[in-house]
């Protein structure tokens, strides 16, 4: 199915701040008034949501880039500026979202409805008003709004079902998946069908689970041959595993052998084979289907192993019991481990280098800021400037590098010479 989209690379932006006004009351009989320019607004926010009525990333594939709204300017008499809309990004259940550069899961989309807030809007600067002291009663500088970085994300969905069936395409996983639950998967005779996740309900004896007949899997896939990951990244969210072969051998393979082949994808991907499996010999009702049934149980080792007809419903009832009741015996799905991602702390901070004899440079998106709200005609401007350097604790770094009287300080396009 070409629309079945299940990894996308995303660019998301918070909204930026918006500057705080520099401004001063004006009224009739009112000569000088004071300070009384308002706060920018707060950028939007980017949330992510989960909706379960979502089962692709296909909208992603045409559209990369989307941000939230920005802050609007601060204005006179201390109004505020409007904060900026959010952006929310609906999802699959399902859904991984990672870092692209580092492929860290900062989210995972776990739960339907679920909300998270994955990029802060930028705070607004404040206006003049907040800077107006004692000695200082007519502060013509002003904070812009905190801007905000575009961000790279990789959107991964991993289907959410509580059951896996796994095998060689043809082994009769739809045709099963059909029989035990209201799903109604394309089923076709071709090696590579069906190429994407079917999902259905099932329901036994009073018990409900998920059940996924997930695309074929064929020698290989967990280095990327075929299939590849496409098919074991849905598989990780399984609790419980259900191996299908083809018992009649039709295919002109040994079943056992097929089953040893899905055994060793699993164990070279990753902890797959320790999850709980059942052996499932399919195509009973087929000639030559019982007389593998010996092999299979040996092949299987210590796995329960049920033979069945998808086509007939032969044996179906006992494979049912066997699954709800290891269900119940496990533990319940789990999200994955996230890393907390917080834009705000990545856009803290500064840093000072050294660039030749003498000469230092002091970057970062906190002297950015600084930098924007300094107005550098204005002398109370400039003093709370070097007193925001000072107590930011910029000038003690400068002396420890070795900074002296006369030196020259870089930040941005402007260069200051280092005074004590």
């Amino acid at each position: 199915m070409a629309s079945f989209v299940d990894r996308a690379p995303i660019m998301l932006k918070a909204g930026d701040g918006g500057n705080g006004a520099v401004s001063f009351h004006r009224e009739k009989y009112v000569q000088k008034g004071g300070p009384d320019g308002g706060d920018g607004g707060k950028g939007g926010d980017v949330v992510l949501l989960a909706d379960h009525n979502l089962h692709t990333l296909l909208d992603f594939r045409y559209r990369r880039k989307h941000e939230a709204g920005n802050g609007m300017q601060g204005s006179s008499s201390r109004r505020s500026g409007k904060d900026g809309e959010d952006l929310v990004i609906k999802v699959p259940v399902g859904t991984l979202v990672r870092l692209k550069d580092t492929g860290v899961v900062v989210a995972d989309m776990f739960e339907p409805g679920q909300r998270r807030v994955l990029l802060r809007g930028g705070r607004g600067g404040w206006g003049n008003m907040h800077f107006a002291t004692p000695t200082r009663q007519a502060p013509a500088f002003a904070k812009p709004g905190i801007k905000t970085q575009w961000h790279e994300f990789l959107l991964e969905l991993r289907t959410l079902a509580d059951v896996g069936l796994v095998g060689y395409p043809n082994a009769g996983k739809s045709s099963l998946l059909a029989r035990i639950t209201a799903a109604r998967p394309k089923i076709a005779d071709y090696p590579f069908t069906p190429l994407t996740p079917n999902l259905g309900i099932a329901s036994h004896k009073g018990s409900h689970f998920a059940i996924a007949d997930i695309p074929g899997l064929i020698e290989g896939a967990s280095e990327g041959v075929g299939l590849g990951f496409a098919f074991l990244r849905h598989v990780e969210r399984t609790r419980l595993l259900l191996q299908v072969v083809d018992a009649s051998g039709q295919e002109g393979r040994e079943p056992a052998d097929d089953l040893r082949v899905i055994d060793e994808e699993l164990a070279r991907y990753g902890d797959l084979e320790e999850r709980a499996r059942i052996v499932v010999a399919n195509k009973l009702d087929l000639p030559e289907g019982a007389g593998h049934l010996d092999a299979i149980r040996q092949a299987a080792g210590d796995r329960k192993v049920f033979a069945v007809s998808a086509a007939t419903g032969e044996g179906i009832p006992e494979l049912l019991d066997a699954v709800v009741t290891t269900l119940k015996a496990l533990p319940p799905a789990a999200p994955m481990a996230e890393e907390p991602f917080l834009e705000e702390e990545r856009l803290r901070g500064w840093e000072v280098t050294q660039e030749g004899e003498g000469v230092f440079v002091l970057s970062g998106h906190s002297m950015d800021s600084l930098l924007d709200a300094v107005n550098f005609e204005e002398l109370e401007s400039m003093r709370w400037f070097h007193r925001t350097l000072r107590a930011s604790g910029v000038i003690d770094r400068l002396r420890e590098l070795g900074a002296e009287e006369g030196d020259t300080v870089r930040l941005g396009d402007m260069e200051f010479e280092f005074v004590e």
